[in-house]
């Protein structure tokens, strides 16, 4: 199991949304106990080869590290009120199940604050869906505080950090047993 990986689904490379995500992943990571920066999954290197028929080995190895995370946080941009259909076909390439034991955190990055519901509505429910667990609120911030990122992602991480443990102590806890 990898500690935590951060999953990004945002078409351009180096883009704002990689920055939240590894921002979020990096600080949540250290108040859990990870001094390790977090493994980064950006979906913009992999966007020509996640419709192959068959898919080539870096995707392979894009699916496994997400399957193995301990703590996964997926991050995407909010296009028309949900996340990018990129990370939806990434998605779509995990079996069934196959977050079940990972820790997961959805992370929208969008223009206006009324598309906040979106992380919750829209990405929640599709991690549930591949059996991860998300103990808390995913995290929906808005491109103009992004200057200020430092101030709202270590309350953020102080917030949910408690959640994150539990919620890895349960799943570690439940892999042993079975």
């Amino acid at each position: 199991m990898s500690a935590v990986v951060t999953l990004v689904g945002n078409p351009r490379e180096g883009s704002r949304t990689r920055t939240v995500a590894v921002s979020a992943a990096g600080t949540l990571g250290r108040r859990i106990g990870y001094d390790d920066p977090p493994d980064v999954v950006d979906l913009a290197a992999l966007a020509p080869h996640l419709l192959a028929p068959v898919p080539p080995p870096a995707v392979e190895a894009a699916l496994e590290l997400v399957e193995r995370a301990g703590v996964l946080v997926v991050a995407s941009p909010t296009y028309k009120a949900t996340y990018t259909g990129l990370l939806k076909v990434f998605l779509d390439r995990l079996r069934g199940g196959a977050l079940a034991g990972t820790v997961a955190l959805p992370l929208l990055v969008m223009g206006d604050a009324r598309h906040a519901l979106a992380v919750e509505v829209h990405l929640r429910p599709v991690l549930v869906e591949l059996g991860a667990l998300v103990p808390t609120p995913g995290l929906a911030v808005v491109e103009a505080d992004i200057p200020a990122l430092g101030t709202r992602l270590e309350p953020w991480a102080d917030r949910v950090a408690p959640q994150v443990a539990a919620a890895l102590r349960q799943t570690i806890g439940e892999g042993v047993q079975a």
